[in-house]
C-alpha cells in the first residue's frame, strides 16, 4: 500500500494564524473544519522521497521571516480566501517546483496562487455574502511566512509531521 501523501504549508506569524483561524472557525463548515488556517504550497508530494526533508531543512537555515501582503478577498465559488502577494514566495515556491519537478502532481507544477482560505463547502449565496461582508471593511496588510510546515494527509484531517522554522536574520528594513 503507497504512503499517504504530504502536503507543504507556508508557517504564518503568530498574530496572522490566530486571526485567520478564527475566521475560519466562524465560517467554515464545523463538521469539515479539521484544520487551523494555512497557506498551502504544495498539495501532494511523495512521502517516501526523504529528499524532502532535507531540502526543507537545508532550505529553512538560509530564510529569514518572508513579507507576505494580504491584498484582497477572493470568491472561490463556494467559499472565501484572502489572496496573498509576495515575490519572495514566489521565488523559493519556483525554487522548490525546480528541486522536487520529477515528482510533482500536475497541480504541484502549476504557478502557486497563495491565498488562505477562511470558508469553503458552502452554498454559493452563503459565499458570496460573507465575500461582500468582509470586503466592506477589508484594508489589506502586511504578515509574515516564518517557516515550512510539512503534514500527512489523513483522508481529511492531516497529520503534523514537522516544522522548518526559518532561522536566518532579517534584514532591517
Amino acid at each position: 500500500m503507497e504512503p499517504n501523501p504530504l502536503i507543504l504549508t507556508l508557517t504564518l506569524d503568530q498574530e496572522a494564524a490566530a486571526f485567520f483561524t478564527a475566521l475560519r472557525i466562524q465560517h467554515f463548515p464545523p463538521e469539515r473544519n479539521y484544520l487551523q488556517a494555512h497557506l498551502t504550497l504544495f498539495h501532494k508530494l511523495p512521502a517516501q522521497e526523504e529528499s524532502i526533508g532535507e531540502v526543507l531543512s537545508t532550505l529553512s537555515r538560509t530564510l529569514a521571516p518572508l513579507p507576505l501582503q494580504v491584498t484582497d478577498l477572493m470568491s472561490l465559488g463556494r467559499g472565501v480566501a484572502y489572496r496573498i502577494a509576495s515575490e519572495e514566495l514566489q521565488h523559493l515556491h519556483k525554487t522548490l517546483q525546480a528541486q522536487w519537478g520529477p515528482f510533482l502532481s500536475p497541480q504541484d507544477k502549476q504557478k502557486l496562487r497563495p491565498h488562505i482560505t477562511i470558508q469553503n463547502k458552502v452554498a454559493p449565496a452563503v459565499a458570496k455574502e460573507l465575500e461582500q461582508t468582509l470586503r466592506q471593511t477589508f484594508t489589506p496588510f502586511s504578515i509574515k511566512g516564518t517557516g515550512f510546515t510539512l503534514w500527512e494527509y489523513l483522508g481529511g484531517p492531516w497529520g503534523l509531521l514537522r516544522e522548518f522554522p526559518f532561522t536566518a536574520q532579517e534584514s532591517p528594513g
